[in-house]
C-alpha cells in the first residue's frame, strides 16, 4: 500500500547576503520565484498534504504564490531548520513520510525525490552531494563501516570534518509519526543557537531507525541559493541544461552558452537560434523557424518558416508562417499576423491583424487596425490611433497601397483598392481603388537668410 506523503517547503529565510528586502525564496531563476519550481516539483510527487513555512518579508511569499492546494504557516521568530519543520507539523498528516524541501533549492528532481521518498516510513533518508567545495554545508559524517552516525554543521565542524565532501543538502525524507516527538527533543547548543533539523539523525538513531543516504545523480540539483553569485551560478546550470535538451531534441543553437529561457520554448523541426536570444513565458516555434541575434520574444507563436531577424521585440502575438520579421522591429501585444506578412526595420504593430502578403518594411507604426491582403505601407507611415483620451481603430481593405509618411488619423477606413498619396493626412475615409492625397501650395520665400550664430565676443 502506498504511504501518505507530506511536504514541507521550509522558506521563511531572510537571506542576509542577498542584500536585498526581497525574501530569498522570491528572487528570480529563469523568471520564476526561486519557489515556484520548488512547489511544482512537490506537487509532481502527488502528495497529501503540502505545508509551507514562511517567515522574513512577512506576507509577501504566500500572497506571491497563491495557490490553491497549498498551506502556509509563519515562523515568528526564525529559530533553524527543526523548529520551522516544528511549526508546519500541525498543518501535516499524522502518519507516512514527510519530505522535507527548502525553497531556495529550485533545481532538485522528481526522479531524485521519488528515490528518496520510496525508502518507506521506517526509517530516515537524507539526500546528499559531492560537491567539489563543500563550503557552506553541513557535512555527512560516517564510521568506518561507512555508516552514518550524524551531520555536523560546518560553523561547528572540525578541521578534519571541513575536509569531507559529501554534504547534506537539507532534503529528508522522514517518518512523520515520529516528528513531534525528535523536533520536542532538538537542543540549541551550537554557535548559532538554532535547532537544527539534521540534529533528528542521532535521535532516530538512538530510537534504532535506520538512517541511510541518498546521492544526487547531479550535484548541482541540491545546490541552494545564499548569495546573488549563487543565483546567478545556478541560472546559467539552469539555462545549460535547458539548452542541453533543446539540442537533443534537434535544434540548433549557434551557442548553447548564450540563449536564456525563461518560461518554455517548444520547437519545431529544424529551429535554427542565433546568440543571446532570450524566450519568456510560452513560445512555440514552428517547423524551419530560425531566430536572429538579440532577439526577445514573450509569449509568442510562430508558423513555420518564419524568419525573426535580429534585434526583434516580439510580445504577446501570433505570427504566421513564412513571414519575415525585423531587424529592429516590435511587434506588441493583440498583434496578429497571417501568412507571409512583412514587418521590417523599425516598424511597430500594437493590437492589430494584419492579413497575407502585406507589407510595411521600414519606420512604420501600425496601431489598432485591421490590415488586409496583400497591402504595402510606405516608409514613416503611422495611424494616429490615440486622441488624448481613447483609442480608435483603423481599417486598411485589401490591395491598398499606402505611400511614405501617411498619416491615418482613426477611426478612417482605407477602401479596397485606394491608393494614398506620399504625405497625406487622411482623416476621412478613402473610396476604395481611388487615389487620395492632400495638398498645399509649395512656397518659396525671395530673400530668406537662415541666421547665423553669433560669434563669442572676446573679453
Amino acid at each position: 500500500m502506498k504511504l501518505p506523503l507530506n511536504i514541507a517547503i521550509l522558506a521563511a529565510g531572510k537571506g542576509k547576503r542577498m542584500r536585498s528586502r526581497l525574501p530569498k525564496v522570491l528572487h528570480l531563476l529563469a523568471g520564476r520565484s526561486l519557489i515556484a519550481p520548488v512547489i511544482d516539483t512537490a506537487r509532481a510527487l502527488r502528495p497529501t498534504k503540502i505545508c509551507v513555512v514562511y517567515g522574513h518579508g512577512g506576507e509577501q511569499v504566500p500572497q506571491a504564490i497563491r495557490t490553491a492546494g497549498i498551506s502556509f504557516v509563519r515562523q515568528e521568530p526564525q529559530l533553524g531548520t527543526g523548529h520551522a519543520l516544528q511549526q508546519a507539523l500541525p498543518h501535516l498528516g499524522k502518519s507516512g513520510v514527510t519530505l522535507v524541501l527548502y525553497g531556495d533549492v529550485p533545481l532538485i528532481r522528481v526522479e531524485t525525490l521519488r528515490a528518496l521518498v520510496t525508502a518507506g516510513a521506517n526509517r530516515v533518508s537524507i539526500l546528499t552531494a559531492e560537491l567539489e567545495d563543500p563550503t557552506g554545508y553541513g557535512r555527512i559524517v560516517r564510521d568506518k563501516d561507512g555508516n552514518i552516525t550524524g551531520i555536523v554543521e560546518e560553523k561547528d565542524a572540525s578541521a578534519v570534518q571541513r575536509k569531507i565532501r559529501e554534504v547534506n543538502t537539507g532534503i529528508m525524507a522522514l517518518p512523520t509519526a515520529r516528528l513531534a516527538a525528535w523536533l520536542s527533543r532538538l537542543e540549541n547548543r551550537n554557535v548559532q543557537r538554532e535547532y537544527y533539523l539534521p540534529d533528528v539523525v542521532p535521535l532516530a538513531l538512538a530510537d534504532g531507525i535506520a538512517v541511510n543516504a541518498v546521492k544526487a545523480r547531479d550535484a548541482w540539483e541540491a545546490l541552494g541559493v545564499n548569495s546573488k553569485a549563487q543565483l546567478a551560478q545556478l541560472e546559467r546550470i539552469y539555462q545549460r541544461q535547458y539548452a542541453a535538451r533543446l539540442l537533443d531534441e534537434g535544434v540548433t543553437l549557434i551557442d548553447p552558452m548564450r540563449l536564456d529561457v525563461r518560461g518554455s520554448l517548444k520547437c519545431g523541426a529544424d529551429v535554427v537560434i542565433d546568440v543571446n536570444c532570450v524566450f519568456e513565458g510560452a513560445v512555440k516555434l514552428g517547423d524551419q523557424v530560425e531566430i536572429g541575434a538579440h532577439c526577445v520574444l514573450r509569449n509568442v507563436a510562430i508558423g513555420p518558416g518564419t524568419r525573426v531577424e535580429p534585434f526583434t521585440f516580439i510580445d504577446d502575438a501570433s505570427i504566421g508562417a513564412n513571414c519575415r520579421i525585423g531587424p529592429y522591429a516590435r511587434i506588441r501585444p493583440g498583434t496578429r499576423l497571417a501568412e507571409d506578412v512583412h514587418i521590417g526595420n523599425f516598424v511597430e504593430v500594437k493590437a492589430s491583424q494584419i492579413a497575407a502578403h502585406s507589407k510595411a518594411n521600414h519606420l512604420a507604426y501600425v496601431g489598432d487596425s485591421t490590415v488586409g491582403r496583400n497591402v504595402n505601407i510606405g516608409a514613416g507611415t503611422i495611424t494616429c490611433n490615440y486622441d488624448g483620451a481613447r483609442k480608435h481603430r483603423t481599417v486598411i481593405e485589401d490591395d491598398v497601397h499606402i505611400g511614405s509618411d501617411v498619416q491615418l488619423v482613426a477611426p478612417v477606413t482605407v477602401g479596397k483598392g485606394a491608393t494614398i498619396g506620399a504625405g497625406a493626412t487622411i482623416t476621412k475615409d478613402a473610396p476604395p481603388g481611388e487615389l487620395t492625397f492632400t495638398k498645399k501650395e509649395q512656397v518659396t520665400k525671395p530673400g530668406w537668410k537662415r541666421p547665423k550664430k553669433q560669434e563669442r565676443l572676446e573679453e
